[in-house]
């Protein structure tokens, strides 16, 4: 499984918007993605409502986890933006 740790760049973290936009390349992408942050259980990426359980703000360091490489790295480019501008 590859993994990357990133940081959230929204300003105000992984709240509705951004979990939306994250959850939907998700989906598209068409193979399972997770993301984590220290010392919590893996969730979804392709769910919105699971992403905001993490609770990460801006700054905090999240691990996107999947078997697909080019997933992955979508979803971390997108973890990393502020998706609020």
């Amino acid at each position: 499984m590859h993994t990357k740790t990133v940081i959230v760049g929204s300003a105000i973290g992984l709240h509705a918007r951004p979990a939306a936009i994250i959850s939907e390349a998700a989906v598209k992408a068409g193979v399972p993605v997770l993301l984590s942050v220290d010392g919590g259980e893996p969730v979804d990426a392709g769910s919105a409502l699971m992403i905001m359980t993490l609770g990460a703000a801006n700054g905090a360091q999240v691990t996107v986890a999947s078997d697909d490489e080019a997933a992955m790295n979508e979803i971390a480019g997108l973890v990393q933006k502020d998706l609020d501008a």
